[in-house]
């Protein structure tokens, strides 16, 4: 069995610089660690309970299968405040048969981005008779 310490999701944008103007001026992600120097530096985002690392390139567009789910307080904010600061928003707001509210976005290499709010009579936070 497999003792599993810490995990991340690692990324190979095609352009680095621009990946880390994304992910740490416009969405705001705190950084954990940077490792490396010059352009193709490594950068890992603290993602409340994990970590995204933005490191290396790649010349291969991402993988459609691949997306992040970033679960925040209050998506109709995120929403504002995305906009506000350029981001393409693929998918406003919606809440979703499940009861999540859902906002779907795109970094700039077209990984999509589920921010997700849980609203609180939710199983996901509430639990009956607990």
């Amino acid at each position: 069995m497999v003792h599993v310490l810490s995990s991340r999701t690692l990324l190979r944008p095609a352009d680095p610089e621009r990946s880390r103007a994304f992910y740490g001026g416009k969405l705001g992600l705190p950084v954990y660690r940077e490792f490396g120097t010059g352009p193709d530096r490594g950068v890992v985002y603290f993602l409340g309970g994990g970590f995204l690392e933005v490191a290396g390139r790649s010349e291969t567009p991402p993988s459609p299968a691949l997306k992040l789910w970033l679960q925040v307080p209050d998506v109709a904010l995120a929403h504002t405040e995305l906009a506000d600061a350029g981001v393409m928003i693929v998918r406003p707001p919606v809440k979703e048969p499940w009861g999540l509210i859902e906002m779907w976005i795109e970094d700039p290499d077209g990984t999509e981005i589920v921010l997700v709010e849980v609203p609180a009579d939710h199983p996901l936070r509430y639990r009956p008779g607990t």
